[in-house]
């Protein structure tokens, strides 16, 4: 077989997955082990969404709303959009894809910053488009640095807000002279995943961009079922953005793109605000208390506005990931991020982020960092 492949697809770096969990407890000889690499909820999903999930079983052979009317109704209800104004995904990774896909070409250029999602990235070489990534200032995205590398072909500028995986976060009055001084012909992306962590009052109101869009860039707000929803396995991710701009991505979007259990247990979740809360609450608890037991075993913990955060380790992050693993605790190395001595966590229940403390702790030890 000789097969013929573009150069901008051939040289595409695959997204690199991590192992099973059983696969990881066979090779380490754990188990029971613990999983705070991914940044997903420890609380698992609403028990409403798994009882409407469960109640559509026998429904399989149905083909889903090709349309997702329903959900996009209950989405309107629960973030005052328009239905016109949302576009949903097979995870808002699809709904990054739709963009690039709609407003992309070879040859023209979008803005991105390392580190952040590399899903940005790998779209765009994919349709043959120019990435410029700007590294991080300070851990934040560097808005001026942006702004100086906007050109007549940008066409996408993607902003994580909060980042991953730093998460810091840009605030109103910062986010505002920015789009400010942006051309109308760009888009900014704001990938809001870690969104709901945010304290309401510090949320960007991105429908006072949407609807007062006359001399200013167009905004899109990417949002997820996967993080505080607990829906990480349905798939289920979401855009708000003007109605022209959801228009043109309804042209590239598959019919059938939200599989039906999804659709459901995401219209479920929706109505399951104490379980949402509690998500939250819960999050900000163990957020602060871990927080101050990685203080006191004298690692440097990272403010966040996420369910995650940096830890400086004091020495190679990936060797205390390994000795980590051996303890049936499975934490992110940052080297690859740029970040050699940082792991990045995500807060779990009370049982998972006392077993992380103590396991770091003897971790520590063992590898006399600190």
């Amino acid at each position: 077989m000789k097969l013929q492949v573009p150069k901008n697809i051939a040289e595409i770096i695959p997204y690199p997955p991590g192992k099973p969990m059983d696969e990881l407890e066979r090779e380490y000889g754990v188990t029971n082990a613990i999983k705070l690499a991914s940044n997903e909820n420890p609380w698992g999903p609403s028990p409403k969404a798994v009882e409407a999930v469960r109640d559509q079983l026998v429904n399989l052979h149905r083909y889903p709303d090709g349309s997702n009317y329903y959900l996009a109704q209950a989405l309107s209800h629960w973030t005052t959009a328009d239905p016109e104004e949302i576009v949903l995904g097979n995870g808002s990774n699809e709904v990054i894809e739709f963009l690039v896909k709609a407003l992309v070409s070879p040859g023209d250029e979008v803005i991105t910053s390392h580190p952040s999602f590399l899903m940005y990235q790998k779209f765009v070489q994919v349709r043959g488009g120019k990435n410029l990534v700007l590294d991080l200032k300070g851990m934040h995205h560097d808005l001026d640095a942006i702004i100086e590398h906007v050109t007549p072909k940008t066409r996408l500028i993607f902003i994580d807000n909060p980042n991953n995986p730093t998460g810091t976060f840009i605030g109103k009055a910062a986010f505002d002279d920015f789009v400010r001084k942006l051309p109308e012909t760009v888009v900014v992306v704001l990938d809001e995943a870690y969104v709901d962590f945010v304290d309401k009052d510090q949320q960007i109101d991105i429908f006072s961009y949407i609807r007062n869009s006359e001399g200013l860039p167009g905004l899109v707000s990417m949002r997820t079922f996967s993080k505080a929803f607990g829906l990480a396995g349905l798939r289920v991710g979401f855009g708000l953005m003007h109605r022209d701009l959801a228009d043109m991505l309804h042209r590239v979007r598959q019919p059938f793109n939200i599989n039906l259990l999804g659709q459901i247990g995401a219209m479920a979740a929706l109505n399951d605000t104490d379980h949402y809360e509690y998500t939250l609450r819960e999050t900000e608890k163990g957020l602060q208390w871990l927080s101050e037991q990685v203080a006191e075993l004298g690692c440097k913990p990272y403010p966040s506005h996420t369910n995650f955060f940096l830890i400086d380790v004091k020495g190679d992050a990936t060797n205390l990931y390994e000795a980590m693993l051996h303890k049936g605790v499975i934490v992110r190395s940052m080297k690859a991020y740029g970040y050699p001595q940082f792991i990045r966590i995500t807060v779990g229940t009370a049982a998972e982020n006392q077993r992380f403390v103590h396991a770091l702790a003897e971790c520590l030890k063992e590898l006399a960092y600190v």
